[in-house]
């Protein structure tokens, strides 16, 4: 819980509003740059990149660079990466389990402010 504790910024990374989908979408097998942008709907270019560079900063994601001409990349998930992707597949399952009671609660809480 201490401010200064390394786990705080890998726990932004790894539970970032991309870097979550990131890893859950290479769950599926290594994919090239543009797959991932297709597969996760309303991320930008930039921002995908930028996700994509952290997480393997981490050590959660490997990226191959061939040298052809148009440039080719695939980005896979690492021995770590599968891990915490796993971690995250049990978090994502729940919330979508149990959404309909999330939106539940959303909406009663919304009643109640009125």
């Amino acid at each position: 819980m201490s401010a200064d504790c390394p786990s705080r910024e890998i726990l932004s990374h790894v539970t970032s509003r991309w870097g979550v989908l990131v890893l859950i979408a290479l769950s599926d097998g290594t994919q090239r740059f543009s797959e991932l942008r297709r597969k996760i709907n309303g991320v930008s270019e930039k921002m995908l990149a930028q996700t994509l560079q952290t997480l393997e900063t981490d050590g959660f994601v490997d990226r191959i660079s061939y040298p052809v001409v148009p440039p080719h990349v695939e980005y896979s998930l690492t021995p770590l990466g599968v891990e915490v992707q796993t971690q995250l597949t049990g978090l994502t399952d729940w919330v979508e389990t149990n959404l309909h009671r999330i939106i539940n609660q959303r909406n009663l809480r919304l009643v109640d402010k009125q």
